[in-house]
């Protein structure tokens, strides 16, 4: 199996699976110290799309896992024969598609009462396969950004363990689920944010904590002054 994402949840997916005699082909990432747990071929690169070839060549099993992952898979990497793509998604699906450290933001925001971490197979949308599995917890009234992002990374941990067996038995099946409407949340999302400096959920939406570094994009778009005359949600 090859793995492609970056970060701490992508070297303890690594792990584990090595641990649990998986073979771990190739990891794709930005550091090499990602595939050393596994023993495995580590192949850094800005986009794995180019190397389509080199991952259908050395893939045994024909899984590639994405976690942590913010790279798009496309064609020819998506219709490479033999491979099946599942990601492991920080949200729940359809409603937190995109990037997790936007939707963790306006899922506060929102008074969503569940959050969780989704396994799907990948097509060619984002975050949009069929769903595989989910991993669900609430999420309560006086619940911060930072709280919300741990419980999800370690969602995404334990469904990445717990649905590993079925897909590398092949009997992971799509199932239906109930996430309610579809919402997609990209930096541009981050645009809408001065709509609700005056929401009484935005302290608690904002409250990065300890996964501010993790998350410049969003920090930045914090720490911008307010537009006048925008129109705010209370």
């Amino acid at each position: 199996m090859i793995f492609v994402g970056e970060g701490a949840l992508l070297r303890r997916a690594v792990t584990h699976a090595a641990t649990r005699g998986h073979p771990v082909d190739l990891v794709c990432s930005a550091d090499p110290l990602d595939a050393a747990a596994a023993g495995a071929p580590h192949l850094a690169g800005a986009d794995v799309n180019a190397h389509a070839a080199t991952l259908a060549g050395a893939c045994t099993d024909g899984i590639v896992w994405s976690l942590n992952n913010r790279q798009i898979f496309r064609e020819p990497l998506l219709r490479a024969d033999g491979l099946r793509i599942v990601n492991i998604h920080n949200g729940l699906l359809p409603r937190h598609r995109g990037l997790p450290s936007v939707a963790v933001l306006f899922a506060v925001l929102h008074g969503d009462t569940e959050y969780g971490a989704t396994a799907h197979e990948v097509d060619a949308g984002i975050d949009t396969g069929p769903v595989l599995a989910e991993h669900r917890f609430p999420v309560g009234p006086e619940d911060r950004y930072h709280q919300v992002m741990l419980r999800g990374v370690r969602a995404c941990q334990a469904l990445f363990e717990q649905i590993l067996p079925a897909v590398t038995a092949g009997t992971a099946q799509p199932v239906t689920t109930a996430a309610g409407p579809s919402a997609y949340y990209g930096l541009r999302a981050l645009d809408r944010l001065d709509a609700y400096r005056d929401h009484p959920a935005y302290p608690r939406a904002t409250d990065l904590g300890p996964f501010t570094a993790h998350a410049p994009e969003v920090a930045r778009a914090l720490s911008r002054p307010p537009s006048p005359g925008l129109p705010r949600r209370r």
